[in-house]
């Protein structure tokens, strides 16, 4: 095991003009769960495949424990990959496709067999050993590749978005046997996905990047509940956060006729950057249905679009209803609401941001602004 450091890393593809990574700075610790996660395109892939040695470094470095591994070939960096598709030897049973690299470096029988069955044992393959590939399931074919990985014991495991070719059930029980798993290796691992409830279910920490840079770096929880811009807080969490650009008037934030208190720390902000505008956002959990006859400056009504019942959860989507404001118009809101009394599609409902759940942003920079214990 070690730790892994990504130290201004950056990669340029001929022909452009823009780093795919630019300056990534990165610290993953001994044992870790890292996810990288981002939109197509943001550059997760290309992170991995330089840690990997599939794709060159074009400035700073790449260290694995406290070794300089920027320059060295895939095959000197003590790791193990494990790609989207599960490229297994479709000649070669589960045991012999498990063993291979063994044998190419020249293992002992006796030391072979000896990891294969052990591997097997953790990921519930035993009774497969003898199988060929089209044997199996899908999610059988990806522990075979899983476990050709950690048979060579290395130091660092990635894994480029390996459960992306499941069905959707298939995807939670194995992302749920991964990261178990991880954790009982205790094998550092990083794991890219476009998915960010993927992400948020299986990191020990999640790294959000977009363009080529890094947005923020944090516990799932802290993601959730702190995103560092309006980027980070509309990518993470499913449904998505709700973000409008609010018009500043005095110490309220306007849109239509709702008007929020702002927090003294957040208009001294403002202030400095000399802007009348703020982006507020608030999750669909942190509003409350109110009656009809609360009227009251923080609430605002809605016509119900949609609704989706989950069960154990319903959320209600909505159109904002009664302003003249064309920035409104178009605008969706999302909230949480009773599963076992949800509102009817069509139906009117008024609703209110609890205290202190909002989240504010600059809408010069899109950088969290700050709103003393407002922001917990």
């Amino acid at each position: 095991m070690a730790k892994v450091t990504y130290d201004q890393a950056t990669r340029v593809y001929p022909g452009t003009v823009r780093p795919a990574v630019d300056a990534l700075d990165l610290d993953i610790t001994d044992g870790e769960f890292l996810v990288l996660v981002g939109p197509s395109g943001c550059g997760k892939s290309t992170s991995l495949r330089m840690l990997a040695g599939l794709e060159r470094v074009d400035g700073g470095r790449i260290s694995i424990g406290e070794r300089d591994v920027t320059h060295l070939a895939p095959r000197d960096r003590d790791i193990a990959m494990v790609f989207q598709n599960y490229a297994l030897y479709p000649h070669m049973s589960v045991a012999d496709n498990m063993g291979f690299a063994l044998r190419v470096i020249k293992a002992p029988k006796e030391e072979r067999d000896r990891r294969v069955r052990e591997a097997a044992r953790l990921l519930d393959l035993e009774e497969f050993l003898d199988r060929k590939p089209k044997e199996l399931s899908g999610g059988q074919r990806q522990r075979v590749a899983m476990g050709r990985a950690i048979v060579r014991e290395p130091k660092v495991f990635l894994m480029d978005e390996p459960l992306s070719n499941l069905d959707a059930k298939l995807r939670v029980q194995t992302r749920t046997q991964v990261a178990a798993l991880q954790r009982r290796l205790g094998t550092t691992t990083v794991y890219v996905t476009h998915d960010q409830v993927e992400a948020m279910t299986m990191g020990d920490r999640v790294a959000v990047l977009k363009d080529g840079l890094l947005q923020q770096v944090n516990t799932p929880l802290q993601l959730y509940q702190h995103p560092e811009n309006v980027f980070v807080a509309g990518f993470i969490g499913s449904p998505a956060m709700n973000l409008a650009e609010y018009r500043v008037d005095g110490e309220h934030a306007v849109l239509g006729d709702m008007r929020i208190l702002l927090p003294r720390e957040t208009l001294q902000a403002l202030k400095h950057e000399g802007s009348d505008r703020v982006i507020l956002g608030f999750r669909p959990e942190g509003v409350d249905v109110v009656g009809e006859g609360d009227t009251s400056e923080s609430t605002f009504p809605v016509v119900v679009t949609v609704v989706e019942e989950l069960g154990s959860d319903a959320f209600l989507y909505g159109q904002y209803v009664d302003t003249d404001d064309p920035a409104l118009r178009d605008q969706t809101v999302i909230a949480r609401v009773d599963p076992n009394a949800p509102p009817a599609k069509g139906e009117r409902v008024r609703l209110r941001i609890r205290p202190g759940k909002e989240r504010l942003f600059s809408a010069v920079t899109g950088q969290r602004l700050p709103a003393g214990d407002h922001d917990t």
